[in-house]
């Protein structure tokens, strides 16, 4: 089973995702340069959202180079001397999942680790159980087998069910994603504008003239279209089976992919603008519809001005050819919710939702159920 999410997402001028010359990322899609906010960028917004933490009511995550750190300072509360402490970690890290960071003294790993607050507790309690033979590398080397085995497929974190983990060092501590998600893209041609601006110095003598500072800054103004696929079979599976996790963590994601917006550069642009159209599809198996090539040929302005409008239209008439050539047998549930009433669905008028709870709801009744 899995549940699809496409949306429509307008934003005012912003500059949400910025590339390395601090500029909005772009890139050419139907022959034109359209705006673009990276997977990497929406995944981070969704996961460290408090919408995604309340909803499941589970720690998420921690991404760090610092697990030598973390240890030892659980390791010294429970009266190990952190001299000690870091000796034995020195060891047991590099056998567990990275080797460490030759060029740094603070014994960082070489790679970020993505670890969940049970796995650095299951660790924890493990290193304090077998302390004394620690000392013994082949007693560690055991050690570390047994713990790999134990995580091995497996987390209590929802963010890492959802998105998978990789180590190149441990490939049997990886974990396959259940979630994909496409890079979000204008669906029309975008021009990049610069906001130049000025600091007053408010010190400067009253006879001096001039800017404290000057600079640019990227932005632009773009409609997206987004889209995620969740494979229920895959999440259920990285819980250990948990259908009330499973089902909280999909609840989770759902909101927090509504309410979670890229912080960059925020506190200049304010760019604070829900979705206004909200498609999910719940397939029992089959090939997934990501349905950017709605905007191949780049959409323009309605006549009154304005791209919301004539996205949707566009989604909305793809989405009618697909099911009209394709075929509907694998769909469990259409759901679709829009902000405007003035938005008028053709091909998804039957789909049609209210409220947001509502169309939460449509998903989650068609799940598994099991206890929440």
């Amino acid at each position: 089973m899995f549940v699809e999410l496409h949306m429509i997402q307008n934003f005012a001028p912003a500059n949400l995702n910025r590339d390395d010359t601090n500029n909005p990322k772009d890139c050419e899609f139907g022959g034109v340069r359209r705006a673009r906010i990276s997977s990497q960028c929406i995944k981070r917004a969704i996961r460290t959202s408090p919408v995604f933490a309340e909803t499941t009511g589970v720690d998420i995550g921690t991404r760090t180079k610092w697990l030598v750190r973390l240890l030892s300072e659980r390791l010294v509360k429970a009266g190990k001397s952190e001299e000690d402490a870091i000796e034995v970690l020195a060891d047991f890290v590099p056998e567990y999942a990275s080797k460490l960071d030759k060029k740094s003294e603070d014994k960082k790993t070489a790679v970020l680790l993505y670890l969940s607050e049970a796995e650095v507790e299951s660790l924890e309690q493990a290193l304090l159980e077998n302390w004394e033979q620690l000392s013994d590398k082949t007693a560690l080397k055991k050690l570390v087998k047994t713990l790999v085995k134990a995580h091995k497929g497996r987390t209590s974190a929802p963010d890492i069910a959802l998105f998978g983990r990789m180590l190149a060092e441990q490939p049997e501590l990886g974990l396959e994603a259940a979630c994909q998600v496409a890079h979000a893209i204008s669906t029309h041609r975008v021009t990049m504008e610069m906001d130049f601006f000025t600091a007053v110095d408010d010190l400067n003598p009253e006879d001096t003239a001039g800017a404290g500072m000057m600079g640019f800054t990227g932005f632009n103004s773009a409609c997206f279209y987004r889209y995620a696929r969740v494979d229920w079979g895959q999440l259920l599976q990285n819980l250990s089976g948990d259908v009330g996790l499973a089902r909280r963590t999909m609840e989770g994601f759902l909101r927090a992919a509504v309410a979670a917006v890229p912080s960059g550069k925020q506190n200049s642009f304010a760019a604070q603008n829900p979705p206004s159209l909200l498609l999910a599809i719940v397939r029992r198996d089959g090939m997934g519809w990501s349905l950017a090539n709605a905007f191949e040929r780049p959409v323009r302005p309605s006549r009154n001005g304005g791209l919301v409008a004539p996205s949707v239209a566009a989604l909305d008439a793809y989405w009618g050819r697909l099911a009209k050539i394709y075929g509907r047998d694998s769909l469990s549930r259409t759901a679709a919710l829009t902000l405007d009433p003035d938005l008028a669905l053709d091909a998804l008028k039957d789909a049609q939702m209210d409220t947001l709870e509502a169309w939460v709801g449509a998903v989650l009744e068609t799940l598994p159920a099991g206890e929440v």
